[in-house]
């Protein structure tokens, strides 16, 4: 059974409960998951705006590294001292120091110099667009490879996946069953509005049906003592009482996204989805990368919290952006738009402690363009290869079907 998409909106519009403005809700991202037939988790992370991978995951043995950077990271790279140091030539942004701990354990590894096929004109858009596509150009496909992951599976099972905030993740759009819903801005509708929405929706079976679904899913979040974010309680403008959404806490919108994915990999879901955005670091790059990679490290966290560690320990989480950025910094105390980047890996599925790829090197004759990191990686490989690992796809139906026009080479062994 195909479940039609249910957000928010999709719900507030049909069921002409509700004429406030859409924009009050304070969530920011989608969330989407789907289930699958097999026992591993995956979850993919996109990380909108395009991280700089040079400053996360420092390669200060590099000898031209701080040469290009002067501003960015003091002489050598290691502000923090070898605490921060993972190999001898690359070390962790010290905003990231909460996941060192992951790094000893063998649970978080690094993709250095990767990124999709598209080159030189460097929009956000169209780059997150090809990097969700998974495709070799723009237009080939208007669905997304996760999609495609799925529905090259025998009997994939569906279950109501779920979206958080405004926007659209292309990633998991396309055949296989997948939907969406807001799980922190919860429907607290009285018996009344619950029986109104009935009678509205009584000629048509399917909405009708993913109504009660919602309703049950937000009364399951809505436990005991559970409120939505800060405990604050914003009453939609014209329901006469009838509905309710919960103001997500300041600054928290992202652990939100992690700890509703998690309890979801908890039970049936095996693939999860979402995005984070702040990664566009022009100017003033050490105040906007830190907060970003701390937001990167706590759903990490809380994933592994979350999950709990029977799960965490057959859970692959890939966290990618849709380009990198300048090897240079700008004059503003920032970067521009790049080319070749960085891809987190994490979890106990996972093969860690290690940077994988090869280095290029940052000396001017090797950059791209004598600009960017020059790109040695797909990641649409590294992708494909975790998806083999995770779910058995066969890997003529990731080079054809889930990747069209992709080439896997020798596994690179991401996985555990």
């Amino acid at each position: 059974m195909v479940h039609r998409a249910l957000s928010r909106r999709t719900f507030l519009t049909r069921s002409g409960l509700v004429g406030c403005s859409l924009a009050a809700s304070p969530l920011i991202t989608p969330v989407s998951l789907a289930a699958a037939p097999w026992d591993q988790r995956l979850v993919v992370i996109i990380l909108r705006g395009g991280m700089d991978g040079l400053d996360a995951i420092r390669p200060y043995g590099d000898p031209d590294f701080a040469g290009h950077r002067p501003g960015l990271v003091r002489q050598g790279g290691l502000e923090a001292g070898p605490d921060l140091d993972l190999d001898g030539f690359f070390a962790l942004h010290p905003d990231l120091a909460e996941v060192m701990p992951l790094w000893q354990q063998g649970e978080l590894a690094f993709v250095q110099a990767v990124s999709t096929p598209y080159r030189d004109r460097r929009s956000h858009f169209d780059g997150q667009d090809l990097l969700e596509a998974g495709t070799m150009g723009l237009g080939e496909r208007r669905d997304g490879w996760l999609n495609r992951m799925l529905q090259v599976q025998n009997r994939p099972t569906a279950r109501t996946a779920f979206a958080i905030g405004h926007g659209e993740l292309q990633l998991l759009h396309g055949a296989a069953p997948v939907s969406d819903w807001a799980p922190d801005a919860e429907l607290a509708l009285s018996p009344q509005a619950e029986q109104l929405a009935g009678v509205l929706m009584q000629e048509d079976p399917l909405f009708s049906a993913a109504l009660s679904e919602a309703l049950a899913l937000s009364r399951s979040d809505l436990a005991p003592g559970r409120t939505g974010g800060a405990g604050d309680m914003t009453q939609a403008a014209s329901t006469g009482g009838m509905m309710e959404m919960p103001r997500a806490g300041r600054g928290q919108a992202h652990l939100k996204l992690a700890e509703f994915a998690a309890k979801q990999l908890r039970g049936e879901t095996r693939v999860a989805s979402f995005s984070l955005n702040g990664w566009d670091t022009h100017s003033r790059q050490k105040r906007s990368l830190g907060a970003a990679l701390k937001r990167l490290s706590g759903c990490i966290l809380a994933l592994k919290q979350g999950v709990g560690p029977a799960v965490w320990d057959k859970t692959a989480v890939v966290a990618m952006t849709e380009f990198g950025r300048t090897v240079r910094e700008n004059g503003t105390g920032g970067t521009d738009h790049g080319t070749g980047g960085t891809m987190v890996l994490a979890g106990g599925a996972i093969r860690g402690g290690r940077v994988y790829g090869r280095w290029p090197g940052l000396e001017e004759a090797a950059l791209y363009n004598r600009r960017d990191l020059m790109p040695t990686g797909d990641v649409r490989e590294v992708c494909a290869w975790i998806m083999r690992g995770i779910t058995g796809t066969g890997i003529s139906d990731l080079e054809t079907k889930v990747f069209p026009g992709m080439q896997m080479a020798q596994d690179p062994g991401f996985l555990r």
